[in-house]
Order: C-alpha cells, then sequence, then structure tokens
C-alpha cells in the first residue's frame, strides 16, 4: 500500500458532481493530449501500487477468488495504458482535411476539416461483477477520460467499499497529473444514479447491468428534454453451434464438454459472455453426458455476487427445471447463507428443439449465473441460419464449432446470420475472456446493448462520448492545433488535397 486510503469525503451528491463536471469539461477537453495520455498511465499506476489494499476488500465484498480479481485488476490497468496509447497517437480523432478546390466538379469547395470532440461529462453506472474492469475505473471510465470527458462514476452498491477505494485512487491520480478538478467524482445510490443521468449538464451515460435497469435508465436518457446518447450493455445468451463435424474439430466429446463446462462456470457464471445454449446435433448429446457431468461435478461451489444475483439466480433455475421435457445432465446446487448469499455449482440441463421452441421465454431468456441449456437438433432438418433470429434477440457473442475443412451454403449462411445477430462471432473456443485490443467488438444488437453501433471494450470504446465537428474556410490560427496546417500534434490525416477529386462531390444541403 502507498496510499492512505481513508479520505471520508470521496462520495459526492449528484448537484455538486454535475457542477463541478461542467467546470471541468472545457479545460480537461482542452488538455494536451500527451499529458491526459500521462495521467491514464498515472491512474494505472496507482491501482497496481495498491492492490494489496484493494483485492482483499473485492475478495471480502464480492466473493470472487484472489486469482481472478488480481487478473481483473491487471486487465484495468492495461485497458488504461492501452488507452493512453490511442491517445498519444491521436488517429482515433479521425481528422479528415478538404481543401478549398475552385475546379471542383459540383462547383467551388470550400476549405472543409472535420475531427471528433469529447462530449462532455458522462455519469458511468458500474457493474457488479466485475469490480474493477467495468468498475470505478474500467472500460467505461478508462474510455471516457481518454475521449477528454470527465466522469461521475456511480458506484455499483455490491461492492461499495473498494468503490470507494478505487475512487480515492482515481481521485488522486488525476489530481497528481494535474488533471483539472471535477475529471471524476463518485456518486452512490440509485436516485442519485438517476438524478445525474437527468443532469442537463451531463451529456452522455453508460451503463452494464440488468435489462430492466439499463432499459428503464436507457429511457430516461432519450426523454430527456434535450435527450443524450446512453450505452448500455443490457443481457446475452451468446449461443455456440456444433455442427455435423465440428465435434471431431473441437477435439471430441471430452474437450468439448471440458471447455463449455468451465465456461459457463467461470466466476461462477457470472459473465455476460456465457455460452447460455449449445446446440449439437443429434446423436453427440450422448457422446457428451457423461463427460459434461463429470465436468459439472468436479466443479467446487462458488458464491454468487450478491443476494440480489442469488434470488434471480434461483428463481430462473427453479422455472428452467421445472419446463416439461427438460432434463438435467448435472443437477448443481444452491446453498444460500444467513446473509442470502447463494453459493452454487453448475447446472446443465438438456432439451430437444421442439420443447426449446413450445416453452418460450421459460427457456430462452438469459439465466445469470452458472447454468446453460444443451440443445439437440436434427441436422438433416434444421435451418440453423433461420433458427438465430426465430429463437434469440441479440448477443455479444455468437460460436460456431465446424469441421477443419467444412464449407458448405449451410454454414455459410449460419455465419451470415450470427454476424448480424452478435457483435462478436467465434470460431471455436468459448465466448469467456474478452481480449483487451484495438479490433475488439464488446457489443450488439439489442438487449445485448442499447447501441449497437459501439463497443465497450477496446480503443473504439472511446468513440462513444465524441462526437463529430467540421470547420470551413476557418484561419489556419483558429484551427485547433490537430487541424492547422502544419499538424503540430503529427496526429494521422486523410486528406483530398485541391484538384484530386474530380469524378465525386457534395450537393446542397
Amino acid at each position: 500500500m502507498t496510499h492512505d486510503l481513508s479520505d471520508p469525503t470521496i462520495v459526492t451528491t449528484a448537484a455538486d458532481a454535475a457542477a463541478r463536471a461542467h467546470a471541468a469539461s472545457t479545460p480537461f477537453a482542452l488538455t494536451d493530449r500527451g499529458a491526459r495520455a500521462d495521467a491514464l498511465v498515472a491512474v494505472a499506476d496507482a491501482l497496481a501500487a495498491d492492490a494489496d489494499t484493494l483485492v482483499p476488500v473485492g475478495m471480502r465484498e464480492t466473493g470472487l477468488a484472489e486469482a481472478r480479481l488480481r487478473g481483473e485488476l491487471n486487465r484495468t490497468v492495461v485497458q488504461l495504458r492501452l488507452f493512453a496509447d490511442t491517445v498519444r497517437a491521436g488517429d482515433y480523432l479521425d481528422v479528415r482535411i478538404d481543401e478549398a478546390d475552385p475546379g471542383f466538379a459540383l462547383g467551388a469547395r470550400p476549405d472543409l476539416r472535420r475531427y471528433l470532440v469529447p462530449v462532455g461529462p458522462v455519469v458511468n453506472f458500474a457493474a457488479s461483477n466485475f469490480p474493477f474492469a467495468f468498475s470505478v475505473a474500467g472500460g467505461d471510465t478508462a474510455a471516457a477520460l481518454a475521449a477528454g470527458c470527465p466522469v461521475i462514476l456511480k458506484a455499483h452498491p455490491g461492492h461499495p467499499e473498494l468503490s470507494r477505494l478505487t475512487a480515492q485512487v482515481v481521485v488522486r491520480a488525476l489530481a497528481e497529473a494535474g488533471m483539472p478538478d471535477g475529471t471524476f467524482q463518485l456518486i452512490e445510490g440509485q436516485d442519485a444514479g438517476i438524478e445525474a443521468l437527468r443532469d442537463p449538464r451531463v451529456a452522455a451515460g453508460s451503463f452494464t447491468g440488468s435489462l430492466n435497469a439499463g432499459r428503464a435508465l436507457a429511457d430516461i436518457a432519450a426523454s430527456r428534454p434535450a435527450p443524450i446518447p446512453f450505452f448500455g450493455e443490457l443481457g446475452s445468451v451468446n449461443p455456440v453451434f456444433v455442427t455435423a463435424d465440428g465435434l471431431v474439430s473441437a477435439g471430441g466429446a471430452d474437450a468439448l464438454a471440458a471447455g463449455f463446462v468451465a465456461s459457463v462456470s467461470g466466476s461462477a457464471g457470472q459473465l455476460c459472455t456465457k455460452p447460455g445454449f449449445l446446440f449439437v446435433p443429434t446423436g453427440a448429446l450422448a457422446q457428451l453426458d457423461a463427460p459434461i457431468r463429470e465436468a459439472a461435478e468436479a466443479v467446487a461451489a462458488h458464491r454468487l455476487l450478491y443476494p440480489k444475483i442469488t434470488s434471480g439466480y434461483v428463481e430462473r433455475r427453479d422455472t428452467i427445471l421445472g419446463v416439461d421435457g427438460v432434463r438435467a445432465i448435472a443437477s448443481g446446487s444452491v446453498e444460500v447463507d444467513d446473509d442470502g448469499h447463494g453459493w452454487v455449482t453448475p447446472t446443465i440441463v438438456a432439451v430437444d428443439l421442439d420443447t426449446l421452441r413450445s416453452a418460450g421465454e421459460d427457456l430462452l431468456d438469459e439465466a445469470f449465473g452458472p447454468l446453460s441449456i444443451v440443445v439437440e437438433y436434427d441436422p438433416a432438418t434444421t435451418d440453423l441460419a433461420a433458427l438465430v433470429p426465430d429463437l434469440f434477440p441479440g448477443s455479444l457473442t455468437a460460436t460456431v464449432y465446424a469441421g477443419d475443412t467444412e464449407q458448405t451454403p449451410d454454414l455459410d449462411r449460419l455465419v451470415f446470420a450470427l454476424s448480424r445477430h452478435a457483435g462478436r462471432v467465434l470460431f471455436g473456443g468459448w465466448p469467456t475472456g474478452v481480449a483487451v485490443t484495438p479490433a475488439m467488438q464488446h457489443g450488439g444488437p439489442w438487449p445485448a446493448t442499447t447501441n449497437d453501433s459501439s463497443t465497450s471494450v477496446g480503443t473504439a470504446a472511446l468513440l462513444r462520448f465524441l462526437r463529430p465537428v467540421a470547420f470551413q474556410s476557418a484561419p489556419d490560427r483558429m484551427l485547433p492545433l490537430e487541424l492547422r496546417d502544419d499538424n503540430p500534434s503529427s496526429v494521422p490525416r486523410a486528406t483530398a488535397p485541391a484538384g484530386e477529386s474530380t469524378s465525386w462531390g457534395s450537393t446542397s444541403a
């Protein structure tokens, strides 16, 4: 531990947070990109230095294992540094310059220079299941700060002490790096979060959590007198499809079963990318039954995050097990302690396709916890491509296990259908474990997210908190540094010099 993390004033009110964030908005947006990148690195360094203080608190409040939390904290540190690199490079600004051209095909073209600017203060609703990577200093916070937007962080009630401690680390590091007062603030409570989202000084919102809560917040953001963008990650069932040849390419029944159970049961199934459905061809289930059961029975009981998660999981599990035609491959268990925390082992059930269709939402709705449904289908009569939109709304991920050399029109159609259904399509492997890289897409059509053109992981995540502005016929001295002729910021630029565009143009608008 390198700092005294005991500041009792770290939590503020929604109104005060909005006022301070508004005051910080312009100076923070105008901060030199290099200084902003240094501030992100300072936050990353401070979190890493205080790991031995933060991780034990996280373990106590969430029930997650030390190894999981240390790995997640490292992910948080890495993504902060990745955003710092992105800010320094400057290509995220998407600078486009069309020089004035009196001989343009549609008439004289003025000088046009376009780039992206910060939207302003962002209220970020922290997640419960990633107390570091999607919480106080997680991806949404890092992305907004990288974009140049002050952050008002609404803490999750599942880990309040960890939230306050982490916020103190962030506030201290930003202040020591010279960032404006109000660049980052912490609020607590549902009412405070709603008040902040409604505040006219707040320019955008982000959220990771339940479908009902996310929808309610998205509606608030949309119904404001001046609506604001709201980026919510809400729910996902992440189906996996195994073709007739896919079981072989997966390494056989034992390997497929082991990977499947590990993905379903990791962190007690409290991952937004957990595979909720595994579709296997007729005959494969007989091979998978025993290895799935053995793998599931070998998983030790794990605590769910907090009592509300427990009650929701118990209700969904009881509903699924109560559907006629559902057969338990691994029955699993739920033990609730005196504090209302559930200790669970994996529940894996099997159904045929007709049962899945007839049961509707009783089976198709997400089960947040270590439960998944294996569905047996007849490859001779089942059109998997048509099945996807028929049964499932949008998901964060979808996975295909196909033969190593398999290439058929039906498989091509399935892949295309999944690309319209999910933000990330996997070929083999399991969707849990999200790489923090520039090319990652962590989003998807409703209800996976409220905005399927964005991502909450990877460097493109900061684009959510930027908007485009074009300057027309501006004197060079009046332009932002990134748009000036001499490009003193050395940012990448797409240019269309005069005289080089003669076959296309624009119309008046």
